[in-house]
């Protein structure tokens, strides 16, 4: 690969790990092509947690800890993945809700 004319003129790892899928290198080194996608995926991942820490943050500000992990963790997967969850009409999340029995018993 290093005398390659494909692989001379790359300014950067995200053209190294593009020409390797263009040529169909990826299969051939497979361990290479891992060590380079790595770096290039840390910065989005990173991204992603230090949101979900944010909002777990701000929403065990707000409640005080008055919670259990369950239902916080229930909370907080819609308030993270927002973008997801805007996808899903309110109409179809109002009839999940009304089909649920109500689960207090009279004693």
């Amino acid at each position: 690969m290093r005398t390659s004319a494909e692989f001379s003129s790359l300014n950067s790892i995200a053209d190294l790990s593009k020409q390797i899928v263009k040529f169909k290198k990826d299969d051939v080194y497979s361990l290479v092509y891992r060590l380079i996608i790595l770096p290039l995926t840390l910065p989005v991942a990173t991204a992603t947690v230090e949101r979900a820490f944010s909002a777990m943050k701000i929403v065990k500000h707000r409640l005080r800890s008055r919670m259990g992990d369950d239902w916080l963790n229930h909370c907080l997967v819609p308030y993270i993945e927002n973008d997801v969850f805007d996808l899903i009409p309110n109409e179809i999340i109002m009839q999940h809700y009304q089909k649920i029995q109500n689960r207090l018993l009279s004693l």
